[in-house]
């Protein structure tokens, strides 16, 4: 025991310098205190399945991975639209879902952001407006922000998303 006490004594301590602080960081630092400046506190999301076929939701839900973290952006998903700042819709709009699209719309408190995502959320897609769709989100509710793509990536989806945010700037909650 002797011997190693002397020995670290004379060496001192061998550590590795701290790297410097990871610019991702200091971007993530920055996009939180940029949701708190517009909004005041977290932006809620409800996320709405208006007849899609599970792409868009695959990517919607690799957004809550430790690798996104949208919870450490300060951003979470909500299960009621009464608590929802955004709604994020996927798919093209099914004749039976408009007036429950409708009602979830119209139960979001004001004012409130509204992101189509993929192609058949922004246009249609292959499904286009028939006899049994409606075509894209904008046919049904207002539309603030489209992502295209199909799926569009989670890194697409959290651009759209922060877009709206930004577009709805100071006079958002």
């Amino acid at each position: 025991m002797i011997p190693t006490l002397r020995q670290i004594v004379r060496v001192g301590l061998v550590t590795e310098k701290p790297p410097p602080p990871a610019s991702e960081m200091k971007r993530r630092e920055t996009l939180h205190a940029e949701l708190l400046r517009v909004l005041g506190r977290a932006l809620c999301i409800r996320a709405v399945d208006a007849g899609s076929c599970n792409g868009c939701e695959l990517e919607i839900h690799a957004l809550n991975n430790p690798y996104y973290n949208l919870e450490g952006l300060g951003i979470r998903f909500v299960a009621s639209p009464r608590h929802a700042d955004l709604l994020l819709v996927t798919g093209p709009v099914a004749k039976n879902m408009a007036v429950a699209l409708q009602r979830t719309y119209a139960a979001t408190p004001d004012p409130k952001l509204v992101v189509a995502v993929g192609d058949c959320g922004t246009c249609g897609g292959v499904f286009g407006e028939s006899y049994a769709s409606c075509g894209r989100v904008a046919n049904v509710i207002p539309v603030d922000v489209e992502v295209p793509g199909c799926p569009p990536s989670p890194t697409a989806l959290l651009q759209g998303i922060l877009a709206a945010v930004t577009a709805a700037g100071p006079q958002a909650r």
